[in-house]
């Protein structure tokens, strides 16, 4: 019987649930959504400016995606997978 307690002991347990961790890569995903639609939108030549730095899509999207994101990391460690 002492053996199968050992057994038992030995064996690894999660942080979190299966539930947790799909919301918390769900929301990776979305953060990483955000910050690639805030990439780009540079000159390569420096005396030329680019008014396109100003796009509703760098301004006001990727932000509040990247923000959602980090609200759905906040949901995912808060989750209790027991509850149903």
């Amino acid at each position: 019987m002492g053996e199968k307690k050992r057994k038992e002991a030995g064996k690894p347990t999660f942080i979190f649930g299966k539930k947790n961790y799909k919301f918390m890569f769900i929301g990776l995903a979305i953060i990483a959504i955000g910050f690639i639609l805030m990439s780009g939108g540079g000159s390569d030549d420096p005396n030329v400016f680019n008014p396109e730095i100003f796009s509703w899509r760098r301004i006001r999207l990727a932000p509040t995606l990247v923000l959602i994101g980090f609200g759905i990391q906040i949901y995912a460690i808060l989750l209790n997978p027991d509850k149903k």
